[in-house]
């Protein structure tokens, strides 16, 4: 989840100018931007049907980027800052509510999720009461990933309506996959056990609250939290795509991408279901890391990271609770999540300095290096 050098020819002609008279010189083109030219090749080399991104440099000036179409059959164009499903940075809108639910003193990290959720999480060699809210957030919990079991032909399922104690029931058929605690494996269960003490603590939707407590205070008017049973987007949005043939997703179609625009997000839910921009979401992580949300003792335990090797594709990335880091190739780091929903893939990051970029395809990649051409993408807008 990645530098362009560009040389200057004019001012090369200004020094030889000031040694030997010369003529006027023609103008100079404008030199190519490194993000455009990044988003350009993810459409023109990888397949992407389009690409958007906002970058934000430390002085909080965004810059917009578009490449590709926005809508494949009629040609549209992809509108700038365009609203997208930012599917796993979920995670991130839904560790923050948690964690100021410890901050009120209503929820303890520590606490096993028995005791918020009594008898809900029995499976083999799953124990709620020895599981922590901790270990959810961190994905430390050993339960395995439900998306492994219920996705193997998306179109089949895409408008399919997942009430979150069916996925938990997938799950808890399942052995685990190790003690709760002994390493890192991402699964969105986690995330979903996360939503339902969010409601059981607050008495209300997990939407409700990521909506009150996050949403409106940082006036995100572009993100949203879909209402039960809408499959659509609401307001200037790419469509998304999913390659047929991709793992399985889109098996038994023709030939060409499938519009998967439409689609129902409870197979996601608190684990994925945000609706946003690539604008908002810079905004969110900048005001997040700069304690707009939470107060020191929880940005700090978000922030205390183990090691996560299969969590991005650079090496040496970490994760905390719903935010993680990875190395940039100018050799400082960025604070991240990620987000791969079907037609919908984003990247984003934020530097320590107050950089932050988000990158976002709307394509599922078709191969290992057209997926990391994405986060190369991201690594050129953080460190250009």
């Amino acid at each position: 989840m990645f530098r362009s050098i560009v040389i200057s020819v004019a001012a090369l002609a200004g020094l030889a100018a000031a040694c030997t008279p010369a003529p006027p010189a023609e103008p100079a083109d404008p030199p190519a931007d490194a993000v455009q030219h990044a988003l350009d090749r993810l459409v023109a080399e990888d397949g992407y049907p389009g690409a958007l991104a906002a970058v934000r440099g430390a002085d909080g000036e965004t810059r917009d980027y578009t490449a590709g179409v926005g809508d494949l059959r009629t040609g549209a164009e992809m509108p700038v800052n365009g609203r997208v499903r930012l599917a796993s940075n979920t995670k991130t809108f839904t560790a923050t509510v948690v964690l100021q639910l410890v901050g009120e003193g209503r929820v303890d990290l520590d606490a096993p999720v028995e005791t918020y959720l009594p008898g809900v999480v029995r499976g083999q060699g799953v124990d709620g009461r020895r599981i922590t809210v901790r270990q959810l957030l961190s994905h430390t919990s050993g339960l395995v990933d439900y998306d492994d079991k219920l996705v193997v032909d998306y179109l089949e399922i895409r408008h399919r309506h997942y009430e979150p104690r069916e996925l938990l029931d997938v799950v808890l058929a399942e052995p685990a996959l190790f003690p709760p605690g002994a390493r890192f494996s991402y699964s969105n269960a986690n995330y979903v056990l996360a939503g339902l003490i969010v409601q059981r603590v607050t008495g209300r939707p997990v939407g409700e609250e990521i909506t009150e407590r996050i949403i409106e205070p940082l006036g995100l008017r572009d993100t949203y939290w879909p209402e039960l049973g809408d499959q659509t987007i609401h307001g200037p949005h790419p469509h998304g795509y999913l390659p047929t043939g991709d793992g399985g997703l889109a098996a038994g179609e023709g030939a060409g991408p499938v519009d998967v625009t439409v689609q129902d997000t409870s197979l996601a839910w608190a684990a994925g279901a945000l609706i946003g921009t690539p604008r908002d979401l810079n905004t969110f992580l900048t005001a997040l890391l700069d304690g707009e949300l939470l107060r020191p003792a929880e940005l700090k335990e978000m922030r205390t990271t183990v090691p996560a090797p299969d969590f991005h594709l650079t090496a040496g990335g970490t994760y905390g609770l719903g935010l993680g880091t990875f190395p940039l190739s100018c050799g400082a780091s960025a604070w991240t999540h990620g987000g791969d929903a079907p037609g919908y893939v984003s990247r984003t990051g934020v530097t320590d300095d107050g950089r932050a970029a988000t990158v976002v395809v709307t394509g599922s990649p078709t191969s290992l290096p057209a997926a990391e051409r994405v986060e190369r993408a991201l690594d050129t807008a953080l460190c250009g």
